[in-house]
């Protein structure tokens, strides 16, 4: 007791998000990589078929050749599709069973993309480099205290006419819980669900939305679509 006495103590308002870090449950690189280890699980994005917004960017002429980032890229299936279309992409997970699943699959296809294994926060580069920055379900499981560090992390590193979108739970695909419940029960039950009014209140502030809308379904096996996730197309303000 007294060891947790002298070592957990709050000096500055820096020291509070890693105390909420350590109240919450750890979903670390060892979780992740087992989650990814057994690639036959019915999981319906271990599939190797792009979002379904994501094809329909292209086919808008939305999105054209430059530098694409993939948030969560998992095995890669976006980035993959990204490089096919002529982007440069990088794929930063923080699994290092599916960062290695991923880059089985782009030497299977002969394509050349930087898999990094590592956290968003820990990603860097160039400021303002990307043309284009995708995150395909990380930010349901971005910790709410740690959702404007995210969120500046795309600003710096977006260009200023580039596109940022993202898919994450809504309330049919994720934990019908608030904010606060996250620090009661000490949880993020495996990846928050968001309301049209919550996401969008927590996401005006930085970007301009473009389009929001529920993820269409899809049974063509080539593409992935799943009602229970948001998308949403935004660009800097």
């Amino acid at each position: 007791m007294l060891d947790r006495i002298n070592s957990e103590i709050i000096r500055t308002e820096n020291d509070i998000p890693i105390m909420l870090d350590n109240l919450l449950e750890r979903r670390d690189n060892e979780w992740w990589s087992n989650f990814y280890a057994t690639k036959e699980k019915p999981i319906p994005f271990f599939k190797n078929s792009p979002d379904e917004n994501l094809i329909s960017y292209f086919n808008r002429g939305l999105l054209k050749q430059g530098k694409a980032l993939d948030i969560g890229c998992g095995n890669g299936r976006n980035s993959l599709y990204l490089a096919q279309k002529g982007f440069k992409v990088y794929g930063v997970d923080f699994s290092k069973t599916s960062i290695e699943w991923a880059k089985q699959m782009a030497n299977e296809k002969s394509l050349e993309i930087s898999f990094l294994c590592q956290s968003v926060f820990d990603f860097k580069d160039e400021p303002e480099s990307f043309d284009f920055i995708y995150d395909a379900g990380c930010f349901h499981h971005i910790k709410p205290h740690k959702r404007n560090q995210y969120l500046n992390t795309i600003l710096k590193y977006l260009k200023q006419d580039g596109y940022f979108a993202m898919a994450c739970f809504n309330l049919k695909g994720g934990a019908n819980i608030s904010d606060y419940d996250v620090y009661r029960d000490c949880s993020m039950h495996g990846g928050l669900g968001f309301s049209k009014y919550k996401l969008k209140t927590i996401l005006e502030p930085y970007f301009e939305i473009i389009e929001f809308r529920e993820m269409k379904e899809s049974s063509d096996e080539s593409v992935f679509g799943k009602s229970f996730l948001w998308i949403v197309l935004m660009k800097k303000k």
